[in-house]
């Protein structure tokens, strides 16, 4: 299965979800700092990351979801680990997108009242570290967006083998 959109020949997808990852995670890193030290720059720069997490997330999910949509068979049990992916990944967009609605009129306050923000970005974090478990077996266990080389590709087993080593692993 191979990505549907791509950059100079590289999944885009792949390519674009570090970006929110990391953004999602200096938001919570900085409303904790701003919890404990209450330096209103730390606030400041959890609601920046917040809120360009947000976007780039909704930057990463066009291709994420053109390559779901148009790259997995719906058939294969990729598709239901991808919808799996898919739906943690809008629940955490969903979760950061409403704390930065929550916190929009707290930018110019001299001392920030965090309210739900740290439950929220906590929340979404753990949420976005599960849609990452879910994305990572996509590549390794379906190999989605891989590219394999000839040799790779006779090692991979046929669509009756995989589905009956599935039919095994489950039972396990």
């Amino acid at each position: 299965m191979y990505s549907k959109i791509k950059f100079l020949g590289h999944p885009l997808h792949p390519m674009l979800v570090a970006f929110p990852i990391v953004l999602y995670t200096a938001a919570l890193v900085g409303f904790v700092l701003y919890a404990w030290q209450g330096d209103v720059f730390w606030f400041r720069l959890g609601f920046v990351a917040n809120i360009a997490g947000v976007v780039m997330a909704l930057v990463a999910a066009v291709p994420g979801f053109l390559d779901w949509a148009l790259g997995i068979p719906g058939e294969h049990e990729a598709k239901r680990v991808g919808t799996t992916h898919m739906a943690l990944n809008v629940t955490a967009l969903v979760l950061f997108a409403l704390n930065a609605w929550l916190l929009w009129d707290q930018w110019t306050a001299t001392a920030p009242n965090l309210k739900w923000a740290l439950l929220l970005t906590a929340l979404g974090t753990l949420v976005t570290v599960g849609a990452g478990y879910f994305g990572y077996e996509l590549i390794q266990r379906h190999h989605v967006g891989v590219d394999l080389t000839p040799e790779q590709a006779r090692y991979e087993p046929t669509s009756a083998e995989r589905t009956r080593s599935q039919g095994a692993y489950r039972r396990v």
